[in-house]
């Protein structure tokens, strides 16, 4: 009976597999080969978003909601990718001519010194040997010389322009990278960018002749690299309850007050300090050919102690005042402090610009554009809050930068 049962099960067992085995192909006969459809770049993420009836927001300063259903046009891309190529490129060229500039002020002064105090040396054997006399003034009137010529160009200022430079371009091509990645690129946005390249260009010049600029300005000005900005007209800024994107009217207040400290304390403290180190490398400019120039007459003399004295005197105190001028690198301070200058400037200039602007949607977001501010200060939001100490007629005696 046990046999039989067993029988019958691996019997039907039997049957059902056969039967499936038989009905395999008729199942793979019925199968049409799938298709997937094409995904466009950017196209899954548009799907989901439609399911889920949720966009994902773009962060762009520059972009207004019109820029936000534009899809991206690949002949603005591909311009913005050649503007980021030369930017970089730049930035390459700067930074290696800075460098062969600095290098220009440590062996120009080292040699101008060994040469001021091998005349000066000479000027003093000169009078028991009146051999060196004529030495001593070539060695004179060759240091006067190129001490005139280090002086005009500045080196150390020169290479402080390449650095400037290069870290301006540095960040004006992670400006466009991000553009790029998270933002919607119009073709405003190509010509912003050339007329930026363009603006670091003619503020921090690469050629010495015809272009270089004024190491001895009449008067101090601040850097500018940026491209003008057009402002709109200033009008009505909202209700008095709110104003749109990141806007209120505490924020406003908040930036105008910065950009009242910023004025007159950050920026005219930084240009009184350029017009001291420019008044100083003047000084040391004008001195250093003077003296050696008066010890070429005075070793000329130098069988007469008098001019040996003048002659060894003057050479000395010419090497002391160029190892204060390009060791110290006082040209190199005043273009920092003529750099920093217009850092505040351009500060300045873009809260401005944005507060004038009538339009609120078309400003940059209110909360970032505080924490822009708030990192480019050196300060938390809550100390830029604070900052606004000058209100009521309460005068306001702190700096708004800390990192300067």
């Amino acid at each position: 009976m046990m046999l039989s049962s067993s029988s019958i099960s691996s019997t039907i067992c039997c049957r059902r597999i056969t039967k499936a085995t038989i009905n395999t192909p008729k199942v793979l006969n019925t199968i049409k080969p799938l298709s997937f459809p094409k995904i466009s770049r950017g196209g899954l993420v548009k799907d989901l978003n439609l399911r889920n009836d949720y966009t994902i927001p773009t962060i762009s300063p520059t972009s207004t909601p019109e820029n936000h259903m534009k899809s991206h046009d690949p002949m603005v891309i591909s311009k913005l990718y050649a503007i980021m190529e030369a930017v970089a490129d730049r930035a390459e060229m700067h930074k290696n001519i800075g460098e062969q500039r600095d290098n220009w002020n440590h062996l120009l002064l080292n040699s101008i010194n060994l040469i001021t105090l091998t005349a000066s040396t000479m000027c003093g054997f000169a009078a028991t040997n009146p051999s060196f006399k004529l030495s001593s003034s070539i060695l004179y009137v060759a240091a006067t010389v190129f001490l005139g010529v280090m002086n005009t160009i500045q080196p150390s200022q020169l290479a402080e322009e390449q650095r400037n430079a290069t870290r301006l371009f540095k960040q004006l091509h992670s400006q466009i990278e991000t553009l790029v990645s998270i933002g919607n690129p119009t073709i405003n946005d190509v010509k912003e960018a050339m007329e930026k390249v363009l603006g670091i260009d003619k503020a921090y010049p690469l050629p010495l002749l015809g272009v270089m600029l004024e190491k001895f300005p009449k008067k101090v000005q601040p850097a500018v690299w940026w491209p003008e900005k057009i402002r709109a007209k200033k009008g009505k800024l909202g209700q008095s309850d709110g104003i749109p994107n990141g806007w209120n009217r505490e924020l406003e207040d908040e930036m105008r007050e910065i950009v009242r400290v910023l004025k007159r304390k950050d920026k005219e403290d930084y240009m009184k300090l350029g017009e001291k180190a420019l008044k100083f490398n003047k000084f040391l400019a004008i001195s250093g050919p003077i003296l050696t120039g008066i010890g070429a007459f005075g070793a000329f003399f130098a069988d007469n102690p008098w001019g040996v004295t003048i002659g060894v005197l003057c050479g000395v105190l010419s090497s002391i005042l160029s190892t204060i001028e390009h060791g110290g690198q006082v040209g190199m301070v005043f273009e920092m402090y003529r750099s920093n200058a217009g850092f505040f400037k351009l500060m300045e200039e873009e809260i401005e610009s944005s507060l004038s602007e009538s339009m609120v949607d078309r400003r940059e977001n209110g909360e970032l554009m505080e924490m822009k501010v708030a990192l480019k200060l050196g300060r938390s939001i809550s100390e830029v809050k604070d900052l606004g100490c000058g209100k009521n007629g309460v005068e306001c005696h702190e700096f708004a930068s800390k990192l300067f």
